[in-house]
């Protein structure tokens, strides 16, 4: 591991000694392997923080908020919400792909469940909100309302795990009142403001995470035409 560096010529948080590409392929979804015991200093939060308000934002709007939680009662009462929804999703029979992924599913299954029951566990969580409610907007506006938060968020995702913390991007508490019970909880003006996800933070029990099997990029692919 090294230290980073800040403007100020202090010393950052440790970094571990991998490559852009490194972190980009090994950035996984993290859930039976986050350190519940482990303290997560608001000063590595703000680090990621920092970085992840790099990424790009329609128009330079940073119409961004970034509530994180470390309150256990609150944190009990997302994770309530959360559990509310996940429970009755997780145990929905899902429909077979025909491929790789069927096999991965139990294993991917497995360890959703594992979250849904440790949730409030982890030192943080994270709710990003992006201003505005974009319900009703069509495929356009939509995909130009999220491009302007889901980039920050995922640069978020990258920096934590370059420093040793993992997370794991869910959006089950949204579903039904879910969205409006945790804006009621935390205090984010619903009206004004929609949530993105719900993120647990944690720094991981060990960092040797690797690339994921996916469907060849070959069979994704399209060149002039579908």
């Amino acid at each position: 591991m090294r230290f980073g560096g800040n403007d100020d010529g202090s010393l950052g948080a440790m970094t571990l000694n991998l490559s852009a590409d490194e972190v980009l392929t090994t950035t996984r979804s993290v859930r039976k392997r986050l350190d519940f015991d482990k303290p997560v200093p608001r000063d590595v939060l703000m680090e990621c923080l920092d970085i992840a308000l790099q990424a790009p934002t329609g128009s330079n709007n940073q119409g961004w908020q970034w509530v994180f939680v470390e309150d256990p009662e609150k944190k009990k009462a997302i994770a309530d919400i959360y559990r509310t929804n996940a429970t009755p999703y997780l145990a929905m029979e899902k429909p077979a792909t025909g491929d790789m992924r069927d096999d991965q599913r139990p294993r991917v299954e497995d360890s959703a469940r594992y979250l849904n029951e440790h949730l409030e566990k982890v030192p943080v969580m994270l709710i990003p909100c992006l201003q505005g409610k974009p319900q009703d907007a069509v495929s356009g506006a939509s995909a130009g309302y999220w491009g302007s938060l889901l980039p920050a968020v995922w640069s978020f995702m990258l920096a934590l795990r370059s420093r040793g913390l993992g997370s794991a991007w869910t959006t089950l508490h949204l579903l039904g009142d879910g969205e409006r019970q945790a804006a009621e909880i935390l205090g984010i003006p619903f009206d004004n403001y929609s949530q993105a996800g719900l993120f647990p933070i944690a720094y991981t029990k060990g960092t040797d995470f690797r690339r994921a099997k996916r469907l060849p990029a070959e069979q994704l692919t399209h060149w002039d035409t579908w």
